[in-house]
């Protein structure tokens, strides 16, 4: 009769040749899901609340200003002021605003801008009114006022 061997001579490696495609999936993965947050917020928001709503069906076409105390007292008082896209700015600078933002849109889309005013309730109309006009100079005609839900 033959004598067989017997072959312990086995191999436990795990295949790791589909690893990185893992790693990389998973990557792309939280990159396409992750929000990343638009702007850091440099003055007080306490929005009020509204007797009627309504939702904007283009929000590209929305560009918002943030008017309120500043955060840091120290450094910008205590007075109203206004914050664009994580610069706090005058009212005379507001004109300036508007032009970037249009330059940054289409030609069709131009005159559709949308300033959404998101002001601290707090706010006095002084600067509020003052605002309105010089988005009037500015030709942005469409201003939405935000508030945090509706009163019942």
């Amino acid at each position: 009769m033959a004598k067989f061997k017997k072959k312990t001579n086995t191999k436990e490696n795990i295949p790791t040749s589909a690893l990185p495609d893992i790693i990389f999936m998973l990557l792309f993965f939280f990159m396409v899901t992750t929000v990343l947050r638009d702007q850091e917020l440099l003055v007080e928001q306490k929005l009020p609340q509204a007797t009627q709503l309504q939702k904007m069906e283009k929000k590209s076409l929305i560009k918002y200003l943030f008017v309120g105390k500043p955060k840091n007292t120290a450094l910008y008082g205590t007075e109203p002021r206004i914050q664009a896209n994580d610069v706090l700015i005058n009212t005379s600078d507001i004109l300036l605003w508007v032009s970037q933002e249009k330059d940054k849109l289409s030609e069709v889309e131009r005159d559709q801008i949308t300033v959404s005013m998101k002001a601290d309730r707090e706010v006095k109309m002084g600067p509020i009114s003052d605002i309105q006009f010089e988005l009037r100079e500015a030709d942005a005609r469409k201003l939405m006022y935000a508030s945090v839900g509706r009163v019942e």
